[in-house]
């Protein structure tokens, strides 16, 4: 398949004020969908063993979850790591109401993250790059707001294999090569893989796991 040519007939290649208006305006609506946009997911899911693997030991460190929802997998590691301090990054603020207490929040696009150069020791992205629309620009801003040194995971769906899920006009999905290229520009070590949701079944080349380290 043809990626390049793929992405050149999907509409919204700019992020503009009024697409991200109707964005948010989207998972606000959402919010309240909870069969579609659960508040929680299931621990054992590979999703979250292989994000928690690659940040290694939270205790004592910052991590950004972008493009959090309602916090579900901030959830399992706030569980998982109580020592660890947790924030959400969300354009919707509906869906950062149910993010649980003691995870701090903030509103805003993965474009123009509002966080200082460097200010994470690792960052995470799951299922929500592909909203992100300027898919270069929210990748620079995730390695900018980590620290050097710091890890970065994202699982999310490969362009190979769109047109199996209905999709908003918006979203855009990404090769592997695509994204690993992305990557490079910031980060010194970059690795893919295909994963499943369950780490006892074979993937089927839907979702992509990206790891990094700055």
């Amino acid at each position: 398949m043809n990626w390049r040519r793929l992405f050149a007939k999907r509409p919204g290649a700019q992020l503009t004020p009024e697409l991200r208006a109707r964005i948010r305006t989207s998972f606000d609506e959402a919010a309240g969908d909870e069969e579609h946009f659960p508040s929680t997911i299931d621990p054992r899911i590979y999703h979250v063993k292989l994000i928690h693997d690659h940040l290694g030991n939270l205790a004592g460190r910052r991590v950004l979850d972008v493009g959090c929802g309602k916090g579900r997998f901030a959830r399992v590691f706030q569980q998982q790591e109580p020592r660890a301090e947790l924030w959400g990054l969300d354009i919707s603020q509906e869906m950062l109401r149910y993010v649980p207490a003691g995870i701090h929040t903030r509103a805003g696009a993965m474009t123009e993250l509002p966080f200082e150069d460097s200010y994470f020791d690792g960052a995470y992205a799951t299922e929500s790059l592909e909203h992100a629309v300027e898919i270069d620009k929210a990748v620079s801003e995730i390695c900018r707001v980590v620290k050097p040194g710091g890890r970065i995971a994202i699982i999310d769906k490969n362009a190979e294999q769109w047109g199996r899920l209905h999709t908003p006009e918006w979203e855009k999905w990404f090769t592997r090569k695509e994204l690993e290229g992305l990557l490079r520009r910031h980060c010194r070590e970059v690795s893919s893989r295909f994963v499943s949701y369950w780490e006892d079944v074979e993937p089927d080349g839907l979702f992509v796991a990206w790891l990094a380290v700055k």
